[in-house]
């Protein structure tokens, strides 16, 4: 309660200090701004980023004695450059995964744990509407997730390249495609927030993931087994929830040509290619999301 009570005090003398100026962009960017250094304060977005250290320190060692051993071996160079592939393919796939968790745990609560504690009726009495507040604490939930994405993503490309020489192909598609996922996540968890309890919404978030991921793996299998059905079902999920859409999306942009020409030959390659309809189909979610946010937290009786 004393954090929040100091974000408020931050903001009333940041709305102070702009006098009569005010307008409602300066109030959203200033709203970002405190949601940010309120969010860095909490220690399960430190933890976060201990575990994601963790993770490069144990992938790093890991692909290291792995590069030790092709080079012993002397292994055909065709042979190195998919190992090298699938390895950084392996390591991306827990960077989309950590960015996931870490999102849906750091945001899960902002609007609907200010609404059970009281604390957005004084933020509410303070010159600033409810659009500005929901865009504010967004955006800067938005700046963290970059900056984690990152850490994790550049790093583990960072530490790929280093011990290998090797770097996938459009890798800046790849890594946009996972940073536009965990903001579509972002984009739903204040959904869920604007209506729902903290608890509530978590398992709405944690659902919705989970049946995107379960029917992705589906779509995967029904596309090496030539099964129909099975296909419809993973893009049937695809339309609830596109998460798993975007990383397959983003794991094709990064696969190997050698993986691109025989359709996939690794769990972390795409069998099944999502369209670029369905990335614009993300967006206008992510979108929707953020609009409905909007209008149903406007809405709410606090």
């Amino acid at each position: 309660m004393r954090r929040s009570n100091l974000v408020l005090a931050k903001f009333e003398i940041a709305l102070r200090s702009t006098r009569n100026d005010v307008t409602h962009s300066m109030a959203t960017f200033i709203i970002a701004e405190l949601t940010f250094l309120e969010a860095a304060r909490r220690k399960i977005l430190w933890m976060a980023f201990f575990v994601s250290v963790v993770f490069l320190i144990v992938y790093g060692l890991g692909f290291s004695e792995i590069q030790k051993d092709l080079l012993r071996q002397a292994a055909p160079i065709i042979l190195q450059s998919e190992i090298h592939n699938f390895l950084t393919m392996a390591g991306l796939y827990v960077v989309n995964f950590l960015g996931i968790m870490m999102t849906v745990l750091t945001s899960v609560d902002t609007l609907s744990g200010e609404v059970a504690s009281g604390t957005i009726h004084t933020l509410l009495a303070k010159p600033v509407r409810r659009w500005e507040i929901v865009m504010g604490k967004w955006i800067g939930f938005a700046i963290m997730i970059t900056l984690y994405l990152i850490l994790t993503g550049v790093g583990t490309l960072v530490v790929a390249y280093t011990i290998s020489g090797y770097a996938p192909p459009n890798v800046l598609q790849g890594l946009a495609l996972i940073w536009l996922n965990c903001l579509l996540v972002l984009a739903v968890s204040f959904f869920g927030g604007s209506i729902f309890s903290t608890i509530t919404n978590g398992v709405m978030v944690f659902g919705l993931y989970g049946v995107a991921f379960v029917g992705g793996w589906v779509e995967q299998l029904g596309s090496i087994l030539k099964n129909q059905s099975a296909i419809e079902i993973g893009v049937m999920t695809s339309l609830i929830m596109p998460s798993e859409a975007l990383w397959k999306r983003a794991a094709y942009e990064m696969q190997s040509p050698l993986a691109t020409a025989l359709g996939g030959i690794t769990p972390f390659s795409a069998t099944s290619v999502p369209s670029p309809i369905m990335i614009g189909y993300a967006v206008v979610y992510l979108t929707i999301a953020l609009i409905m946010t909007i209008r149903m937290f406007s809405r709410r009786d606090l």
